[in-house]
Order: structure tokens, then sequence, then C-alpha cells
């Protein structure tokens, strides 16, 4: 690259939207195919901000069957946490995260991205 790139900001409202259009909606932007000059091996300076999750849209079915599971690696290591439970425990902040991480390719570049998003209650 010509070393004069500029930082693109995004702003997305997540008042009384559902939590895969917001999630969805971050991903792509922090993946930059939200704009003309996207490379698929080139990290862009795309920042999101996301706004007003504490107003997030989400079903009573969903917050009660999402479930996340994780595993220790021991015998007995086995967690599982609805989505209810993160929400009270973490806050909307925290299920909007980990919908967005789930949503970006795996590959060298997704620490490097989710520490461009920044989500406000």
């Amino acid at each position: 690259m010509d070393g004069k790139t500029q930082t693109k900001t995004v702003t997305i409202d997540a008042a009384g939207r559902s939590l895969g259009r917001v999630a969805s909606e971050a991903a792509k932007a922090l993946m930059g195919k939200a704009h003309a000059d996207y490379t698929p091996h080139i990290r862009s300076d795309v920042k999101v901000t996301i706004e007003n999750a504490g107003k997030l849209r989400t079903t009573e079915k969903k917050r009660l069957q999402k479930t996340y599971t994780t595993y220790s690696g021991y015998p007995g290591g086995l967690k599982k946490e609805s989505l209810g439970n993160l929400m009270t425990r973490k806050g909307n902040r925290e299920a909007i995260r980990r919908a967005i991480k789930g949503m970006l390719p795996r590959n060298t570049m997704l620490v490097a991205r989710l520490k461009n998003l920044k989500i406000s209650e």
C-alpha cells in the first residue's frame, strides 16, 4: 500500500434491532467488505462503533435456548451458559462481541479486528 491509509469509522445503532442483524453488519464492516478497496489478505483500517447496545431486541426464546459452550480440556470441564445468563452477568456488550467474533474468519487478523470494535451501552 502507499502508506496513506486513512481510518474509516462506521457507526451502528442497535436500538430495536436483533442481535444477528447488528453483528453481521459489524462483521462485514470490520472485514472491510463495505468499502471499494477491499482486499481479503490486507487488514482494513475500519473502526466500528455500536451504540445503544442496551436497547438490543432479543426474544425470550433466544435468551433461553441460545447456549455458549466452553471446554477446559479436563474431565468434567464442559461449561454451558445461556444467552440470558450471559446478558445478566456481563451485559449486552459481551453478547454482541461474541456474535461478531463468531462471524469473523479465524486467521491472524481476528484479534486486530476485534480491537477496532467499540460497543457502548
